[in-house]
């Protein structure tokens, strides 16, 4: 007997699953403790590089051209936007080139709220499905709203119900691939989210319809929501891509921990047996 408590006071108290690494108290605990927060969650959702490279490569391409657009010289600027236009007439005569550069152009000399609309739309629909995907909902919503609208106006001009002049006007901007994107969100979010998200939508297009008259948009931007809402069964089957840090960081830990303390036991049951 004397020998068993010599070999339980050999192998020492007993230390459960996480003592003697770094998963255990008290940095795993204040590690885990931090995670939980809401600082945590936003800092998870945070668009970066490694999460999303689409977003931020395209946020960036359309910083750089805003700022061009500001800096350059007008007439220049607006050249490159006329040959970059996804009107009627460059569709008819250059659809690649259209299609394209229309998309890496905003109306106007301010870009910020493309920023947050991106933050809030392509980008969290990239971390659930991955950039190849998001790009080609982006792409998706783009050509689809940029054709289907355009062609109604290059009917209208055929049908005599337009004036010519109406296939050069300057047609560029970002606008139907982020509605697509948030369409195609909507569809991978809970049913409150999903009603939220295309709530909204439906609030901006009621807005834009009582106070601009604009043909072109008016038709491209539920085109371009139509088309995300077409892309829900294909998104849906692609498994969520998003890490969870938190129980990717546990699940090592612990086994590690448990593994420690697997080989301390039999260490400890070493002993008692080579004293008796």
């Amino acid at each position: 007997m004397a020998g068993l408590r010599i070999g339980a006071e050999r192998s020492g108290p007993h230390r459960g699953p996480g003592a003697g690494t770094g998963s255990g108290p008290p940095y795993g605990m204040l590690r885990l403790g931090l995670r939980s927060t809401l600082l945590g969650w936003l800092l998870a959702r945070v668009p970066t590089p490694r999460r999303n490279p689409f977003a931020l490569g395209y946020v960036a391409v359309v910083g750089a051209t805003t700022t061009f657009a500001m800096l350059a010289d007008p007439d220049l600027v607006l050249r490159l936007q006329e040959a970059s236009s996804s009107d009627g007439d460059n569709l008819l005569h250059h659809p690649l080139r259209a299609l394209l550069f229309s998309g890496f152009w905003v109306a106007g000399t301010v870009w910020m709220p493309y920023l947050w609309a991106f933050a809030f739309t392509v980008a969290p629909l990239e971390r659930r499905v991955g950039a190849g995907r998001a790009a080609a909902v982006f792409a998706t919503g783009h050509i689809a709203a940029t054709v289907l609208s355009q062609g109604v106006v290059i009917a209208a001009v055929v049908a005599g119900r337009l004036g010519p002049a109406e296939l050069d006007r300057l047609d560029i901007g970002v606008s139907y691939g982020v509605l697509a994107s948030l369409a195609a969100l909507a569809g991978l979010l809970r049913p409150m989210g999903r009603l939220l998200a295309l709530g909204g939508a439906a609030l901006m297009l009621a807005d834009q319809y009582a106070t601009d008259q604009d043909l072109v948009t008016g038709i491209g931007h539920p085109a371009a929501l139509l088309a995300g809402v077409a892309l829900w069964r294909w998104l849906r089957r692609v498994p969520d891509r998003r890490a969870h840090p938190g129980e990717a960081a546990q699940a090592p830990a612990q086994a590690v921990a448990h593994a420690a303390s697997g080989a301390s036991s039999a260490s400890g049951g070493a002993a008692v047996l080579d004293r008796m």
